[in-house]
């Protein structure tokens, strides 16, 4: 079984920093890539812009709230692209808005996680991401 890159999406360093601290403590070793917004992750997905391309499998974790491509627009964008409309998206945002949510489930993600509601369920969450990917066959 290939090991799964974490591919996270989200402007903000700290709660990026969080999450890498999290992944440490759950002693989560998988590579993580992160991009800054939608546009840069379309980059980082697709090998464009000066950004290697990645390879799968991977699981993207996906801020809504960002600038220059917002994580519903990136969503979108992901869903029309024939070579990534598959990808497995988990949302990690602090919008808890009943639209965001059903926008997102619309767009075939995967879980939806609102960051306030981190601590225990935020590490219980990133628990079953990483029990998730070694169950589930991806796709390639």
């Amino acid at each position: 079984m290939a090991e799964v890159t974490f591919l996270v999406v989200d402007d903000d360093d700290i709660d990026v920093e969080l999450l890498q601290r999290a992944f440490r403590k759950l002693k989560i070793a998988n590579p993580i890539v992160r991009a800054k917004d939608g546009l840069d992750a379309l980059d980082v997905l697709r090998g464009t812009g000066g950004r290697e391309k990645l390879q799968p499998p991977f699981i993207i974790l996906l801020d809504i709230n960002m600038p220059r491509m917002s994580g519903l627009e990136f969503l979108d964008e992901l869903r029309r692209d024939e070579s990534l409309r598959r990808a497995i998206v988990f949302v990690l945002t602090t919008s808890d808005d009943d639209a965001d949510i059903l926008k997102s489930y619309e767009m075939n993600i995967s879980g939806y996680v609102v960051k306030a509601r981190a601590g225990r369920s935020f590490e219980q969450a990133l628990t079953m991401l990483d029990h998730y990917w070694r169950v589930v066959e991806l796709p390639s």
